[in-house]
């Protein structure tokens, strides 16, 4: 059975996503593309993953710097998810970044944001995995995420603080683990 690509896409559209930009640096500048296709892999050690394709220009130079950074953004940040979204000259021209301590840029602004070294890359079809093992972490700015769902931006809704806490987000400070294990 073939599945058609622009189907998957349909349909995989309907799973909200995060947005980041994934960012490094090296004899040619800096490099940076948006990326919908990143998560937390592992706590020990600390991993992350992202997706990028086989053929993108700025997956190799990540590739072959060995370490990159993920800006995870803010909601008021869709004109630089835009940016990073399409081929531009000089992308970091047109906004402000500071480099993180492995060099890679790290975009001012940015929700929150995690310095990693290439741990492995594995083929995915079209596209590589790259793991990254996460060096530093930024302080997480109080605003809510930017994010991705059927093919338009949106962002979180404020949650009233008149209203209980969902069970989810009371399970981390309960005494035992055992009580909801």
């Amino acid at each position: 059975m073939t599945v058609d690509s622009r189907r998957f896409r349909r349909v995989f559209g309907h799973f909200c996503t995060g947005v980041t930009v994934v960012t490094t640096a090296d004899g040619a500048g800096a490099a940076g593309f948006a990326c919908q296709s990143f998560a937390p892999l592992s706590l020990d050690p600390p991993l992350v993953l992202f997706c990028v394709r086989s053929a993108s220009v700025t997956g190799r130079r990540i590739q072959k710097a060995g370490f990159f950074a993920v800006n995870v953004l803010a909601h008021d940040q869709r004109d630089v998810s835009r940016l990073f979204g399409v081929s531009a000259a000089d992308r970091f021209a047109e906004l402000s970044w500071e480099p993180a301590p492995s060099g890679a840029p790290l975009l001012t602004g940015a929700l929150t944001w995690a310095d990693c070294r290439i741990d492995a890359v594995h083929p995915g079809g079209d596209h590589d995995i790259v793991v990254g093992e996460v060096t530093a972490l930024g302080a997480c700015r109080d605003a809510a995420p930017l994010l991705f769902h059927r093919g338009r931006y949106t962002a979180t809704v404020a949650v009233s603080p008149h209203e209980p806490p969902e069970v989810v987000d009371t399970l981390l400070s309960w005494p035992r683990h055992n009580d909801w294990i």
